[in-house]
Parts: C-alpha cells; sequence; structure tokens
C-alpha cells in the first residue's frame, strides 16, 4: 500500500531529507547537486514549498518517505502545461508502482489547476525512467538540451495529455 501525500511548508524538513538522500543516492539523475542543495536553510526549503506542489509517496512499513516528486508551473510553457520535476524513488521501492503513484497524483493535482497536459525532462540514457514515463503515457517531444551538470549527456522532454488520467 503507497500513500501519496503532499507536503506543507511545515514540513519542510521532511522535504530536506528525502530531497538529499535522492541527490545522494541518484545525483547522474538531477541536474542540481548534493553539494548545492546542503547548503540551503529552512528559509529556502520552505519557499520551495510555498512556491510548488511537492508530494511524498510512503509505505504501511516504512516512516520515511520512499518517493519524491514536485509539479511546477515551468516558465514559458502554455499556461494549461504543468511540469514534473524531482521525481524519485528509493532504489530499495523501484519497480512497485511508486513513481506511477506519484504521477497520478501529480496528474491530478494538475487537472484540478486547469492543466490538460504535463511535460518534464529526462536524461536519455535513464531506461527506467524513460519506461516508466512512456508506461504513463508520456511521448517524446523531439526537444532535447544539454544536462545542465553534464552537457556531454542528453535530456529529451515528453508530454503527456491529462484527458483520461
Amino acid at each position: 500500500m503507497v500513500r501519496v501525500e503532499q507536503l506543507s511548508e511545515d514540513e519542510w524538513e521532511v522535504l530536506r531529507d528525502i530531497r538529499l538522500r535522492a541527490l545522494w543516492q541518484s545525483p547522474q539523475a538531477f541536474g542540481a547537486s548534493l553539494a548545492r542543495d546542503q547548503r540551503f536553510q529552512e528559509s529556502h526549503w520552505r519557499m520551495r514549498l510555498r512556491s510548488s506542489h511537492w508530494f511524498v509517496a510512503r509505505t504501511a512499513s516504512e516512516v520515511a518517505p520512499v518517493g519524491l516528486v514536485c509539479m511546477i508551473t515551468e516558465p514559458g510553457s502554455p499556461v494549461d502545461d504543468r511540469h514534473v520535476v524531482s521525481l524519485w524513488v528509493d532504489p530499495g521501492y523501484r519497480s512497485q508502482g511508486i513513481g506511477g503513484a506519484l504521477l497520478r497524483r501529480v496528474a491530478d493535482e494538475a487537472v484540478g489547476t486547469g492543466a490538460t497536459t504535463l511535460s518534464l525532462w529526462v536524461v536519455d540514457d535513464n531506461d527506467a525512467a524513460c519506461a516508466l514515463y512512456t508506461g504513463f503515457g508520456f511521448v517524446p517531444t523531439g526537444a532535447s538540451q544539454p544536462h545542465p551538470r553534464d552537457p556531454a549527456r542528453s535530456e529529451v522532454r515528453f508530454e503527456c495529455a491529462l484527458q483520461g488520467h
């Protein structure tokens, strides 16, 4: 059983702890670095929670979250698009439906805000993430860009129509 919960501003320590864990365990998957995020103070974590929708996944057997995702309005995107960032599932809990549960919660939240599409960027050599996204209904748009921390790698953009989700 997986519960996906939206974090409130007062849960900034929960966000900090799982975000730092994600960056430590899967640094290659993110444009941000562990060293950068470790320097953030409480005010920064609270600002992130005020300005974006952050969700964590918990299992019945774990107190600490085992998954994380964020939904933002991406600058320059259409007003009816919401953007998925920072999706991460603890390696010990992958392939158990947690990534899909996080995406379903984001899709529900996006629809509630008037969105008709979800978009995201994913490193093109992250086969597991690409499989998760395509299985959910995301399709590559053809757009790509250099990875923010490693220009030798590329990120590809995916979009998903929200009707039917």
